[in-house]
């Protein structure tokens, strides 16, 4: 398949989308040094920073999430790829005179030792760092350990929970309890339709027939699941992730829940809508109460066809601060 983006040097394409992301949004985000994303009203030092890092190329995630009650700084690295471990430390340097600094990583080879050998390096100048880890992908199993599970787009509804817990004063310790609480019953799986090109190669991430589809493919074009199938029904295909997702999270009866599909790029509301409305009927026939839903592009894969779906469960606590106030370009809560 011929790549068709609205490109200039590809080799730039990730400086340059920065550059006009900050220009789009100079009340909420700001650019330092390139590639850190950072708020443009910075929080008061006497609370806890919010920091993350990964590659880019899946926008808005995730320097989408920057601003008032969810992140205080975004690392980007380049399409696809986590940034250094000097560059997550430069904006680990930001917070130093903070309450404290949380390390928000997503299970990914890369993104994992990079963001292992800053923790190493920012310790050594005494930087107080604590890290959370998301790894709520079930493709390889809904019983398969958290060391084989990828990280998706669940990261973003623990950084509300995370973000919201910071700005109410917390310390570190306990916004790492709240944020645990919620990412050990949280879980995501995906479903493409149509692999996505690289922008800067030019090159298909993973392979998929015209007639085909593939539940469980991973944001790179990793295989997952069972690979490769026949295309299937809409209803059909809700109704067979989330089930897994209910297993996935250990649903019961009454219990509160977030449900949500994330477009992966080139799916339209149209289809989300018509997943959602399947999915919800699921999981409340499963006795479950949906208090938090959306249908957006949280985390995408360029132009890749296809969703995930993502399901969590509440507590009282841990609901209220997903409710709690931001103000950052991609999610907004008055």
């Amino acid at each position: 398949m011929v790549m068709k983006k609205f490109l200039n040097d590809p080799q730039r394409v990730t400086n340059e989308l920065l550059e006009g992301y900050a220009l789009c949004y100079p009340d909420k985000i700001k650019l330092v040094s390139e590639k850190i994303v950072v708020r443009a009203n910075p929080k008061s030092t006497d609370k806890v920073a919010i920091v993350t890092l990964g590659g880019a190329g899946h926008e808005p995630a995730l320097e989408g999430f920057v601003g008032e009650g969810m992140l205080d700084a975004s690392v980007v690295g380049d399409i696809f790829a986590a940034p250094g471990a000097p560059k997550v430390v430069e904006a680990l340097r930001l917070f130093k005179d903070h309450k404290g600094i949380v390390l928000v990583v997503l299970n990914h080879e890369g993104d994992q030792r990079n963001a292992n050998m800053a923790l190493m390096m920012a310790a050594k100048e005494g930087l107080n760092v604590k890290k959370i880890v998301t790894a709520e992908d079930i493709a390889p199993g809904v019983d398969a350990p958290a060391s084989e599970r990828r990280g998706l787009g669940g990261c973003i509804p623990l950084i509300k929970i995370l973000g919201a817990a910071a700005e109410k004063g917390l310390d570190a310790d306990a916004i790492i309890e709240l944020g645990e609480r919620f990412n050990k019953r949280m879980a995501t799986l995906a479903v493409t339709l149509k692999v996505a090109t690289h922008p800067q190669a030019g090159q298909e991430i993973g392979a998929l027939g015209d007639d085909q589809m593939e539940i469980g493919m991973g944001q790179h074009g990793e295989g997952g699941g069972n690979g490769p199938e026949l295309m299937r029904s809409a209803d059909w295909v809700a109704e067979t992730m989330a089930k897994k997702l209910i297993r996935a999270i250990d649903g019961k009866e009454g219990e509160k829940v977030a449900l949500i599909i994330n477009g992966s790029g080139a799916t339209t509301l149209m289809e989300m809508f018509i997943v959602f409305r399947k999915a919800y009927e699921v999981v409340t026939g499963a006795g479950l109460n949906v208090v938090a839903s959306k249908c957006a592009e949280i985390l995408t894969v360029q132009e890749a066809a296809g969703f995930q779906m993502f399901m969590g469960v509440f507590d009282d606590e841990t609901l209220a601060l997903y409710n709690a106030p931001s103000d950052t370009p991609y999610w907004i809560v008055r």
